[in-house]
């Protein structure tokens, strides 16, 4: 099992090179390329909200992004540091807003990620979230002599 991490400022400009990253290593790994363009998609979408959700809480620590390559699929970790409460909880720390606007961005892009990817697990808490999708994977051909 093979793991490249990726941590990056918080800063949208840097959500592109997430995203290419991404599709190289899902190419090494064996992800169809009929599937490529949506991994792509699906990581500048978790990356994009990453950034979003650390730059409205103020926090300066970088955005995780972990490739990781396994037997037979190819899972991609995109984590944040911005603290998640139960509804109608205040977080400590955060920045006030239009917390329904925050929610309903939130949520499309959420549901943009669920369109794009079959499999794909979010988890949120007071530490911080995390985004994990995966991919089947093909073994690649064996060399005829």
């Amino acid at each position: 099992m093979a793991t490249v991490e990726l941590r990056f400022s918080a800063l949208p400009e840097h959500v592109r090179t997430a995203r290419l990253v991404a599709a190289a290593v899902a190419r090494r790994a064996g992800v169809d390329e009929a599937v490529l363009d949506e991994v792509r998609l699906a990581v500048g979408e978790a990356c994009t909200r990453a950034v979003g959700l650390h730059q409205s809480s103020g926090i300066s620590a970088p955005v995780r992004v972990l490739l990781i390559e396994e037997e037979k699929q190819f899972s991609i970790e995109v984590g944040d540091e911005a603290p998640r409460s139960a509804p109608g909880e205040s977080v400590p720390g955060a920045s006030p807003g239009d917390p329904d606007a925050e929610t309903e961005e939130d949520e499309m892009g959420l549901a943009v990620i669920s369109g794009l990817v079959d499999d794909v697990e979010v988890t949120a808490g007071e530490n911080g979230g995390l985004i994990r999708m995966s991919w089947p994977t093909t073994p690649p051909a064996p060399l005829v002599p």
